[in-house]
């Protein structure tokens, strides 16, 4: 069948590096174009014309395919790549939240530490100031009995001491002559020396 059609046959011809998409669209034009056959719904299509579009595209369909395959891989590490940078910034901003809630936990719980450590050590001051207290309390207690019975004791020591020398002024025989010298109650012992 030498029957022409509106398809330009250069256009069958690689003038470039052309894409398997386009050459399905030269394909599609070449049948939608061919001349019906009188009385018939068939159409008549050059035969070689149509095989050498599929023997192009059977032959591009590899590098098509490749080109797909590395732009699918391509996709596939780049999402790849932005999943895992997401991932990262998520897991970051998890992590500084976490930091945060625990700083401020850590806070909290140091000031609540801190606020009864204080307490305590307030509590323990007042505890051990009134036991000092009453520990000086009871010492200068003691002490004060101590020097009641001693100043007693001296005051019955001294007792002790005029009574015996009262005795012994009177057992003496030079008693009479001390008495002389002593001064008589109501008189004054400067005028008894002069006396004397």
């Amino acid at each position: 069948m030498s029957d022409q059609y509106p398809y330009d046959e250069s256009a069958a011809q690689p003038q470039g590096p052309h894409g398997v998409a386009e050459r399905v669209s030269e394909l599609r034009h070449v049948i939608e174009t061919a001349r019906q056959l009188p009385l018939s719904s068939s159409s008549a299509i050059n035969k070689d014309d149509v095989l050498a579009l599929i023997d192009e595209i059977e032959q591009q369909l590899p590098d098509e395919l490749r080109s797909a395959r590395w732009l699918l891989k391509e996709r596939e590490e780049f999402r790849a790549k932005t999943r895992r940078e997401g991932d990262e910034i998520v897991a970051l901003a998890r992590n500084r939240a976490e930091q945060m809630v625990q700083r401020t936990q850590v806070s909290k719980a140091a000031e609540a530490r801190a606020r009864k450590v204080i307490e305590q050590a307030e509590a323990e001051a007042r505890r051990l100031r009134l036991e000092a207290e009453d520990y000086c309390d009871q010492k200068l207690g003691s002490f004060e009995n101590v020097l009641h019975r001693t100043l007693q004791q001296v005051a019955a020591g001294r007792s002790k001491l005029q009574g015996n020398l009262l005795d012994e002024l009177d057992d003496s025989p030079s008693a009479g002559v001390q008495r002389a010298s002593e001064p008589q109650p109501g008189t004054d012992p400067g005028q008894t020396r002069q006396a004397t």
